[in-house]
């Protein structure tokens, strides 16, 4: 083997480990960003706080506009015990000035973040607009899916929920107590991989 073989092929394997890394779920920090730019990730230091809830959305998702007035009562009912928050938008086009908008329209009054390339949404598993993934102190993901059962399908809805899966998750969680089921199927706008 000539030397220096071995150098290039470390740096080779590093940089695989790395992307590997990345792509199972390490830290979004530097893809995930605050509506001033600046990288964040809502999933840190989650230790500090009973659950973490990332709530996403879209600006033009007429079924996530509809649950609006949900989201504003779960978290005020929640994040005065504690559960943190965050809208979070995976639509590149929703750029921070558009998704300022589209929180003082619907006078939403719960931090926001965009994930331009799908961070949060790979990690949570994410598959549509408006879903919730819930994540525990310990940064375990306890659960994903609807936010009630008021969506049958596109299209269908009820006239009023039956079943609260999101609030009874937190409600489990607060009260030291294993989520019951803890996936359901979520329905709204896909979360297209916009990057391809």
């Amino acid at each position: 083997m000539p030397r220096g073989s071995f150098t290039r092929i470390g740096w080779s394997a590093l940089v695989l480990v790395a992307a590997l890394a990345a792509r199972l779920g390490a830290s979004p920090q530097g893809h995930v960003f605050d509506l001033d730019g600046r990288a964040v990730d809502p999933l840190r230091d989650v230790t500090t706080v009973p659950a973490t809830v990332l709530i996403f959305t879209a600006t033009d998702c007429p079924i996530s506009n509809r649950y609006a007035p949900e989201l504003r009562r779960v978290h005020e009912r929640f994040a005065e015990r504690g559960v943190r928050f965050y809208l979070v938008y995976a639509n590149p086009s929703d750029d921070a000035h558009a998704v300022r908008g589209h929180l003082k329209k619907f006078g939403y009054g719960i931090d926001a973040v965009r994930d331009p390339e799908h961070d949060l949404v790979r990690r949570a598993r994410a598959t549509v607009s408006p879903e919730a993934a819930v994540f525990d102190r310990e940064g375990r993901a306890v659960y994903r899916g609807r936010i009630d059962d008021r969506f049958v399908e596109i299209g269908v809805a009820r006239a009023a929920p039956t079943r609260h899966d999101l609030e009874d998750a937190l409600t489990a969680i607060l009260a030291g107590q294993p989520v019951a089921t803890p996936e359901t199927r979520a329905v709204g706008c896909f979360l297209a991989d916009f990057r391809r």
